[in-house]
């Protein structure tokens, strides 16, 4: 996601609750972009700050793309924390949480919201330039055809 060019909408920290039998919460480093949400592990650094070094360290970063994402859910306040739940398209869901004031649940939410809408503009104007495309006369043959009947 940082390799493509997009710049970071918000940077911090949020937790993750680990998919084991305990289900810990657990820090993650969040960079959150126009096209997703980058988690990195505390002590690693972002890509574009990375040495380059093996892919292997880097196997680490989890990317979130808005692609894959279907929805921001089950937000609750309990205590100083937001917790919320990040849904993939494949039904996965993430479990987060955060301080009450980063709210982080809503520039997750608005940034997944302005990608699909972005999305859903360049849709539109593909079919609509197909359509456009497919209404013109193809060339002399049909102006011909209709100077001779």
């Amino acid at each position: 996601m940082l390799e493509s060019g997009c710049k970071a909408v918000k940077e911090g920290v949020l937790e993750k609750r680990s998919d084991g039998l305990l289900q810990l919460w657990k820090k993650k480093r969040c960079i959150l972009t126009e096209e997703g949400l980058l988690l990195i592990p505390p002590k690693q650094q972002p890509p574009q700050q990375q040495p380059p070094l093996p892919a292997e360290p880097a196997a680490k970063i989890k990317e979130l793309h808005f692609s894959n994402m279907k929805t921001v859910d089950c937000v609750e306040r309990k205590g100083k924390y937001v917790y919320f739940t990040v849904v993939m398209a494949e039904g996965k869901e993430i479990d987060f949480r955060c301080a009450q004031e980063q709210g982080w649940n809503a520039a997750i939410t608005l940034q997944m919201v302005q990608y699909k809408n972005r999305q859903a503009i360049l849709a539109v104007r593909s079919t609509r330039q197909k359509q456009q495309h497919l209404a013109q006369p193809h060339g002399p043959r049909l102006r011909s055809a209709s100077n001779s009947a």
